[in-house]
Formats: C-alpha cells, structure tokens, sequence
C-alpha cells in the first residue's frame, strides 16, 4: 500500500480584512512618521490623521469579526494590536507616548496579516 504524501501547503495573499487593517496601519505610521520628521505638515488638514486612524480601527475591528469567523488563529494574533489603538487617543500627541504606544501594535498587526495568508 502506498501512501499518499499532503502537498506542502504553500501560504498565498493575506485575508483581504486583515491586509486593509495592516494597509490602514501602514499609512497612519507614515503620515504620522512624516509629519513628526517634518516632511509633511499637516496643519491645515490634521483631520487625515485622524481619518486614518479610524479607518485603522475600523477595520481592524472587520478583521477581528472576519476572523472569529473564518481564521480563528489571525484574529487571536492580531486581538491585542486593539489594546494600543484603544490607549493612543489619550497618549498626548506631542510627546514620546505617543508613536511608542502606536508602534505596540504594529508586530500584532503584522502577526494577524502574516498568520491570515492561505
């Protein structure tokens, strides 16, 4: 009898939930990254910020929902990025806090990116 070996499982793009979540987050970190360095200044439009980081919100909540769903194992990777976005509104904008608590999230977000691809 012989046996019949599984076919590696090669891991492809990324749960489309989870990489808008990594995408919003990426953006947020270098808007926010730019205007701290001083290559943008964003006075005159503070609000895309703030957009941006509610749409990172957001859609890590999408993805949370998709994955309780469907990827159990990405949504529990990607469950404790919510802990800093919930904190970083109250950190203060102009000190240290700030891109520290924001940058507490980035390796749950990639784990949940990372760990969704099939």
């Amino acid at each position: 009898m012989t046996r019949r070996r599984r076919a590696p499982r090669h891991r492809g793009s990324a749960s489309p939930a989870f990489l808008a979540s990594g995408i919003c987050y990426a953006a947020n970190c270098a808007l926010g990254t730019a205007v701290a360095t001083r290559l943008i200044d964003t006075r005159r439009f503070r609000w895309v910020h703030h957009a941006l980081y509610i749409a990172t919100v957001s859609t890590t909540i999408l993805a949370l929902i998709v994955g309780v769903r469907s990827d159990r194992r990405a949504a529990l990777a990607l469950a404790p990025a919510l802990a800093p976005l919930a904190v970083i509104p109250y950190a203060g904008t102009h000190t240290r806090r700030h891109p520290v608590i924001a940058l507490t999230a980035a390796p749950f977000i990639a784990a949940g990116v990372f760990t969704s691809r099939r």
